[in-house]
């Protein structure tokens, strides 16, 4: 195990939630020296040096807040992370290694690679669309491409929850779901 460490804002949100916002023991351990972070958890695991022994934290908060971006990026990811890995042309829910992006409108007629113009197929649509417009082919995406919000994929990041959650993280990752009240 690396020890990463749950980054949150000064807000105690997370930084991002896919990909989720980590830092590995060391940049963690810096920044707790450096007076940039406030240690909100730690792991049983302890790191010595001549002078000091402390344990690694597990959750971190950023002393100043860092406010997003005002606008998503344009890259492969953040379409298919809009689309929650679907692909637009049969619905089918497709890992991202087996993803593609379609220009709806073919860039030789004159579509253009952006937001409005670009969604994640699987590379059976995608072949079958081939350079032909929607109408021509019949194949329409089941939502219509357009820019998202940060909130958006933020939202859309947290169902996809990452390979390894540490104990100590569940608090501060799922903090506003609705909890189970049913008696056991």
């Amino acid at each position: 195990m690396n020890y990463p460490a749950l980054v949150l804002n000064a807000d105690f949100r997370p930084l991002s939630y896919f990909p989720l916002s980590l830092w590995s023991w060391q940049d963690t351990v810096k920044a707790v020296f450096m007076d940039r972070v406030s240690v909100l958890s730690e792991y049983d695991a302890i790191v010595r040096s001549p002078r000091v022994q402390m344990r690694l934290p597990s959750v971190i908060a950023l002393k100043d807040y860092v406010p997003a971006m005002r606008t998503p990026a344009f890259t492969r990811f953040n379409v298919f992370l809009r689309d929650r890995f679907h692909c637009q042309y049969c619905s089918r829910q497709t890992p991202s290694s087996d993803l593609t992006f379609d220009h709806v409108i073919p860039r030789s007629k004159g579509g253009r690679t952006g937001w409005e113009n670009v969604v994640a197929a699987c590379s059976v649509c995608n072949l079958r669309k081939g350079d032909r417009l929607p109408k021509e082919c019949g194949m329409y995406p089941k939502v219509p491409a357009r820019k998202p919000t940060n909130w958006e994929l933020q939202e859309n990041g947290r169902t996809f929850p990452p390979n390894y959650l540490h104990h100590s993280w569940r608090d501060y990752l799922y903090w506003d779901v609705e909890l189970d009240t049913s008696p056991d």
